[in-house]
C-alpha cells in the first residue's frame, strides 16, 4: 500500500462514484453495471485463478447460486427496494460456506484436471437449475419483485451495489496481495510440494481462497438477478460468465491488482459493442475472443506485467549506461 497506490485508488473511485451524477444516460449506466460487474468477478476470480494458479471454471455455477438465492428470497416483495442490497453479506457467506466442502475435494487436483472438475460443477448446477421447478422455475425462470425506484435513475442503485462489490473484490486482491494468506498462494502456485515442505497449510490456505472468491462472485449474481429482474438458468449458469472474468485476468494481468480491472474495462464496452452490431448472428463472439486471441499473442503475460517488465528493463538499461 503505497502513496501512489493510494493516489490511484482514489481517482479510479472517486471518478466512478461521481460518473452516474454527471449522466444519465440509461444505456451508459447499463454500460458501467456491467463493467464493474466484470471487475468484481475477475478480481475475484483472480483471487484462486491468480494468486494460487488454479484455474476454475466453474465460477459461473456461484454466481448462479447468488443469483436464484436472491429471487427465491425476494420473489414477491422487495420492501422499499434496498433489501437485496442489505441481504448480499448472507448470499455472499452461504456461498463461501456450502464451497468449502466443494472446495475441499476439488483441490485435491490440480491445474487441467482441476479445471475439468470445476466445469463439472458448472454444468452439474445448470443442470439443476433446469430441473428444481419448484425452486428455480426450470426453463421458464424466477421472477423477482420490482422496486418502486425513480424510473430516472433506475439503474443507479445497481450501479452502486456492482461498484461496491468491485472495491471489496479489489480490497481482498489487496490484501492477499499483502498478507501471508497471498504469499502462501503464490510459493503454491510456484510449486505446491515444496510449499508444503516449508510449512505452508496448503489445503487451509487454498480453500480460505476459494470461498473468499467465490462468496463475491455469489454477491455479484445476487445484484446481477436483481437487475436483470428475472433469472434463467441458459443466463445465470453461464458458461461464459466463468470464460469472461477468466479473459479478463488473463489480458490484464493474473495476481496483479489491477489486471483484471483492466480486463473488464477493455473487453466489456467491446463486448457490448460488438453484441449490439453483430448480435443477431452471434458472430460477436467470433470478435471477442479474436480481440483477447490477438492482445495475448502481444502481451502474453496480460498487459500490466508486460509493460511494467519493460519499464523496468528500460531503467535498468539506464542505469548500466550511466
Amino acid at each position: 500500500m503505497t502513496r501512489n497506490g493510494l493516489i490511484r485508488a482514489g481517482l479510479f473511485f472517486g471518478v466512478l462514484i461521481t460518473l452516474p451524477f454527471f449522466s444519465t444516460s440509461q444505456w451508459l449506466t447499463n454500460m458501467f453495471i456491467f463493467t464493474l460487474m466484470y471487475v468484481a468477478l475477475a478480481s475475484s476470480w483472480n483471487l484462486i485463478g491468480g494468486y494460487a494458479g488454479y484455474p476454475s471454471l466453474g465460477h459461473a455455477a456461484f454466481f448462479g447460486f447468488g443469483a436464484y438465492f436472491t429471487a427465491i428470497v425476494f420473489t414477491d416483495s422487495v420492501g422499499y427496494g434496498w433489501s437485496p442490497f442489505l441481504f448480499l453479506p448472507v448470499v455472499g457467506i452461504s456461498a463461501a460456506i456450502i464451497s468449502i466442502p466443494i472446495g475441499y475435494v476439488a483441490m485435491k487436483t490440480r491445474a487441467d484436471v482441476f479445471a475439468i472438475v470445476t466445469i463439472t460443477l458448472l454444468f452439474m448446477a445448470q443442470t439443476l437449475a433446469f430441473n428444481m421447478h419448484k425452486l428455480t422455475g426450470g426453463a421458464q425462470g424466477k421472477g423477482i419483485a420490482v422496486p418502486s425506484f425513480d424510473p430516472a435513475t433506475f439503474g443507479r442503485p445497481f450501479y452502486f451495489g456492482m461498484l461496491a462489490l468491485a472495491a471489496l473484490a479489489m480490497g481482498a486482491s489487496m490484501y492477499f496481495r499483502q498478507s501471508k494468506i497471498g504469499l502462501s498462494l503464490s510459493a503454491i502456485r510456484s510449486d505446491e510440494d515444496k510449499a508444503l515442505g516449508v510449512g505452508v497449510q496448503v489445503n487451509r490456505v487454498k480453500v480460505l481462497g476459494f470461498a473468499i472468491s467465490v462468496g463475491i462472485t455469489a454477491m455479484a449474481g445476487g445484484v446481477w438477478a436483481y437487475y436483470e429482474g428475472f433469472v434463467y438458468p441458459q443466463f445465470a449458469v453461464d458458461p461464459l460468465i466463468t470464460i469472461g472474468m477468466v479473459l479478463m485476468t488473463f489480458l490484464g494481468g493474473r495476481a496483479t491488482l489491477w489486471g483484471p480491472v483492466l480486463g473488464a474495462f477493455i473487453l466489456v464496452p467491446a463486448q457490448q459493442y460488438l453484441s449490439y452490431e453483430l448480435g443477431a448472428n452471434q458472430f460477436y463472439l467470433l470478435a471477442y475472443a479474436a480481440i483477447f486471441l490477438i492482445t495475448m499473442l502481444v502481451l502474453p503475460r496480460g498487459v500490466i506485467p508486460t509493460i511494467s517488465d519493460k519499464i523496468w528493463l528500460k531503467k535498468k538499461q539506464r542505469e548500466a549506461q550511466a
